[in-house]
């Protein structure tokens, strides 16, 4: 976005180049198909172009502004990038969940090469699936609590969350992220060669939380935020 004068314009929020969402006739775009990657192939998050296309003002507005906004509802106090992570979380919860239900069926019915029983009787994979379900279900938990704390908090205000509220959020679902990734990676490793075919329940959603893990939402740097906060210092959102 560029001013008059040429000079690109700022928000006088952040400091930081300014942003608009356009909406426009889907014919107008052009698909550029570059979601070629490893993992959450399903999105189709690819990129589109546009040339040459006038947009009215009515039809632009920024993002998480308050004076853009026309529904005042409770979802609309919260920011959407907070949304961004919340929905991630909760897919990671889902994909672990599932990887840990398919284990269970794996587990029962295979016995592993050079062992006589199959590999539900092996001591050290019942504690490790026990570990990663307390693992998933104290993660699902952190998520799912604060979130419906601070969902009453808003709708009883009317007011968007505090800082101290949009740190907590942002704690969960990196937090929940990581587990979930961990517990995958679990199971994984104790599903053996079963684990590397297509066919099974287990690569593509083992491809699919790494490329979950990849994102902003997960990365480690959301711990720093909150640890800076904890500790009394001005933390950047």
């Amino acid at each position: 976005i560029t001013e008059k004068d040429g000079a690109l314009r700022k928000d006088p929020r952040t400091g930081q180049l300014a942003r608009r969402v356009m909406l426009f006739p889907k014919a107008r775009a052009k698909m550029a198909n570059a979601w070629d990657v490893m993992g959450l192939k399903g999105t189709g998050s690819d990129n589109y172009v546009l040339d040459d296309l006038f947009i009215p003002d009515a039809y632009s507005f920024t993002i998480d502004s308050p004076a853009d906004r026309r529904e005042h509802g409770p979802l609309y106090q919260f920011m959407t990038l907070s949304l961004y992570g919340y929905a991630f979380a909760g897919a990671a919860v889902g994909v672990a969940r599932a990887m840990l239900d398919g284990f269970v069926r794996l587990a029962s019915e295979k016995v592993p090469y050079r062992f006589s029983t199959k590999l539900r009787e092996n001591a050290t994979v019942q504690g490790q699936i026990g570990l990663a379900d307390a693992r998933l279900r104290a993660a699902r938990l952190f998520l799912m609590t604060p979130l419906d704390e601070i969902w009453a908090a808003v709708v009883a205000t009317g007011t968007p969350p505090t800082l101290e509220q949009r740190l907590t959020l942002r704690l969960a679902t990196t937090h929940v992220i990581r587990e979930a990734k961990d517990v995958v990676a679990t199971i994984y490793e104790y599903a053996g060669s079963s684990a590397i075919f297509e066919k099974g329940p287990f690569e593509r959603r083992f491809r699919d939380i790494h490329a979950m893990t990849q994102h902003m939402q997960a990365r480690f740097t959301n711990y720093e935020t909150v640890g800076m906060a904890l500790l009394g210092l001005e933390a950047d959102e």
